[in-house]
């Protein structure tokens, strides 16, 4: 997939991998800025961390939705942030070789057998 590709295709269907490619390619771009601005990119522990946060701003959101906290733009913002945390989700599991599809088919194949 080429970089013009990669930049466009928001409005298209992707499945696992292409998001994956996608979320990896913001990620290099996250890692280049840092290495300018800091010395280094952020290691597995930090972006894990970053995770929390973003998980963190979601339940406020969450909150939100559910009328206990007052936010603007709540539905525009919770989606952004549900990407946000899927995106880390995503580098996540490339950085420590977690084949995502492969494990949710899995654990869902197992919770499907407790609740039979």
């Amino acid at each position: 997939m080429g970089l013009c590709c990669r930049l466009v295709c928001y409005n298209s269907f992707m499945n696992l991998e292409q998001l994956s490619e996608k979320a990896l390619f913001i990620h290099k771009k996250y890692a280049d800025s840092n290495r300018e601005k800091f010395g280094r990119e952020w290691n597995n522990s930090e972006l894990a961390q970053g995770f929390v946060g973003d998980v963190g701003d979601l339940m406020k959101l969450v909150m939100a939705k559910e009328g206990i906290r007052e936010i603007e733009n709540v539905d525009e913002k919770l989606a952004h942030e549900l990407s946000d945390c899927l995106w880390s989700i995503l580098v996540l599991a490339h950085k420590f070789d977690i084949n995502l599809e492969t494990s949710f088919l899995k654990t869902m194949s197992e919770l499907e057998t407790r609740f039979q």
